[in-house]
């Protein structure tokens, strides 16, 4: 009987093998990377760095929409990392680790919405 456990015909079973968590770290980086570029450019080429200047430049709905994206990103790249320190490095115990995912994930929806309040309040 053939040894499927090397190779490219292994059998891989479990949870989160590489390549989709891999690739969500580079797409969240790369749209936190942009978002870098557009605050230097914006704070760069301009004269007012007082707070009616940045009031000014978060009135402008394209901004907002961009900043709360990155802060997804951000908040997803977050998660990623944690869940797979949670997972490889903490504990071998799979209550205490669902209980560590459970609260980083209530953390991170909670810092999503207080993003969204302190970005879209009026």
């Amino acid at each position: 009987m053939a040894n499927n456990n090397i190779g490219p015909r292994r059998l891989v079973v479990g949870a989160h093998y590489g390549l989709r968590d891999w690739m969500a770290q580079r797409v969240t980086a790369i749209i936190m990377a942009v978002y870098t570029v557009i605050i230097l450019v914006s704070f760069l080429s301009g004269t007012n760095f007082s707070y009616e200047g940045w009031a000014g430049l978060f009135a402008h709905q394209w901004f907002r929409l961009a900043t709360f994206v990155t802060f997804l990103a951000l908040l997803y790249h977050a998660w990623v990392g944690m869940r797979n320190i949670w997972m490889d490095y903490c504990t071998k115990s799979v209550a205490l680790r669902l209980v560590l995912q459970v609260a980083t994930i209530a953390w991170l929806i909670g810092c999503a919405g207080w993003a969204a309040q302190i970005i879209w309040r009026a």
